[in-house]
């Protein structure tokens, strides 16, 4: 056992198609290696199915009725972890203030991420199985969503920090953003199943890994697939925020 410290709930925020299953699923691995609460043991023991999805736990958001039932495991002494993509609201953010929920956010370029989007949901629409992103049936439509999530961005960047990652970082530098991972985790050993479960993560791997949504996954594919017209009015939306996030216009 390693780390063992107050209970708490860590909260892995990221961009949605930045990444943020992969983070979750490695710092869900991470936590349980070092002998931390499961949360699949306790969305069944507890009434959290309604509150969390199965695959990657996450919570749409903190309404009162899921924040409540939320926190019947915490008030019970179990710590665990769970995922979100968008900001959150009032009540989460108190639960931060406070320190019960700690969260660390990953996001990545937007045109990328946006591309993603677009693909992902024409993907899963043509096989059948239409999801969240297949209504943006234009790379204009994937503009406008991710467009609006910057000032969800904002908001995490504030919240989280310093506990900030890129996915462009953890594709590329995998061992320093693990190594930050883990003191966000507060683990100071590390066992034998900690290093498993940071290599079965390792981004050869990852995009195997049930629950990833892993496809592409590449640098800069935006580059290759947008038109003048759509760099021009990424340019325009997100050039602002670049900058800041640490990307080239």
């Amino acid at each position: 056992m390693t780390g063992k410290g107050k209970t708490e709930i860590i909260l892995s925020a990221g961009m949605p198609r930045a990444g943020s299953a992969w983070f979750y699923n490695l710092t869900l691995d991470i936590w349980l290696a070092a002998g931390r609460g499961n949360i699949r043991e306790y969305r069944e023991k507890y009434p959290l199915k309604t509150v969390l999805t199965e695959v990657n736990h996450n919570i749409d958001n903190f309404t009162l009725r899921k924040t409540m039932l939320l926190m019947l495991p915490y008030l019970l002494g179990r710590s665990f972890t769970i995922k979100i993509h968008f900001a959150p609201y009032p009540l989460g953010k108190q639960l931060i203030r406070a320190g019960v929920i700690r969260p660390a956010f990953i996001y990545r370029d937007p045109r990328d991420a946006l591309l993603s989007a677009y693909e992902y949901g024409k993907r899963r629409k043509d096989a059948g199985h239409p999801n969240a992103f297949s209504h943006l049936d234009t790379i204009d439509k994937a503009i406008d969503f991710m467009h609006g999530y910057m000032r969800d961005w904002e908001i995490w960047v504030d919240i989280a920090a310093p506990h900030i990652f890129r996915y462009e970082d953890l594709l590329m530098d995998y061992d320093s953003q693990v190594e930050r991972l883990l003191a966000f985790l507060q683990l100071d050993e590390i066992n034998e199943g900690i290093t498993e479960a940071i290599e079965k993560s390792r981004p050869k791997g990852a995009a195997q890994k049930e629950g990833n949504h892993f496809f592409k996954g590449r640098i800069g594919r935006h580059k290759e697939a947008f038109t003048e017209e759509h760099l021009a009015r990424c340019e325009k939306l997100f050039g602002p925020y670049l900058v800041r996030m640490g990307y080239e216009t």
